[in-house]
């Protein structure tokens, strides 16, 4: 298996190991395991993926997460992202899956919201646009070593606010109903995580943070604010360019990401299945209780 970098302090793309692979071979799954661990983010290209392989891949990492009430996919395993409608046809961009797609241009972690963290993230192109559509990666991991030591004692053992809400009503107040809010209340996890194979420690925050405990609501969100800018800022960030067949995985612990926009007149259709992590992969740490 061959690591090929994508940028200096993390992500690298597998070479000589396939996703059918890491789902057969407990020696395979091992290796990528540990590359996933030291780098955070993971490429595969040229896959010839199908839900089920994707599935299997996935599982081999822990159990996969049913996708949110008021997803499309949602009660599966299958987050399905796309601007296309039932009938073939692309959807209006005043559509719930265009409004979506707007509000995961925002940098967030995935499942930071739910009551059951996400360890990681796997996510298919199955179709791509000609133009845009990329998804952009940054290191909380490696921006958590860019602060001073002053931050480290102030944020370590701070506690967050996290709500699905809060990060889409950026976007359209509108575009979660009163079942989805009453199924998704505020969660609260630590500002911080440290990876148990190798205890480096990340920042866990995301669009959908919005309290710090001890803070005053515009105290908090300003420093929620600067962190995501200080981690985001364009030279620590990965900007992956789609091909069909690519397959991305990431470290929710460790990385935000967000998607980029493409022109509504083009067809673009990605999966994702979502790891929940375990008590293995640092839950305690994180809990604030």
């Amino acid at each position: 298996m061959e690591l090929v970098p994508l940028r200096p302090c993390f992500g690298v793309e597998i070479r000589g190991t396939a996703l059918v692979d890491v789902a057969a071979s407990d020696k395979a799954y091992r290796s990528v395991r540990a590359a996933f661990e030291e780098h955070s983010v993971l490429l595969f290209r040229d896959q010839e993926i199908t839900d089920d392989l994707q599935a299997a891949f996935s599982r081999a990492f822990g159990p996969l997460e049913r996708v949110k009430v008021g997803s499309e996919g949602a009660g599966t395993f299958y987050s399905r992202l796309h601007n296309i409608a039932a009938d073939g046809s692309l959807v209006p961009e005043t559509h719930r899956q265009a409004l979506a797609a707007r509000a995961n241009q925002l940098w967030h972690t995935d499942s930071s919201f739910k009551k059951t963290a996400a360890l990681a993230s796997v996510l298919s192109a199955r179709v791509v646009p000609r133009h845009g559509g990329d998804t952009e990666l940054t290191s909380t991991r490696a921006a958590w070593s860019r602060l001073s030591p002053a931050m480290h004692s102030r944020l370590r053992d701070a506690v967050v606010t996290h709500a699905y809400a809060y990060s889409r009503d950026q976007v359209d107040p509108e575009l979660m109903t009163a079942s989805e809010r009453e199924a998704l209340p505020p969660v609260r996890w630590r500002m911080t995580w440290r990876n148990p194979v190798n205890g480096r420690i990340a920042l866990y925050i995301a669009s959908h943070a919005y309290a710090v405990e001890g803070l005053g609501d515009a105290e908090a969100r300003a420093l929620l604010d600067e962190l995501i800018a200080v981690a985001t800022r364009p030279e620590y960030t990965y900007q992956h360019r789609w091909q069909t067949g690519d397959v991305l995985m990431w470290d929710n612990r460790a990385t935000m990401h967000r998607g980029r926009a493409w022109p509504q007149d083009e067809p673009r259709s990605m999966v994702r299945t979502t790891i929940s992590a375990v008590e293995t992969d640092g839950l305690a740490e994180v809990r604030p209780d």
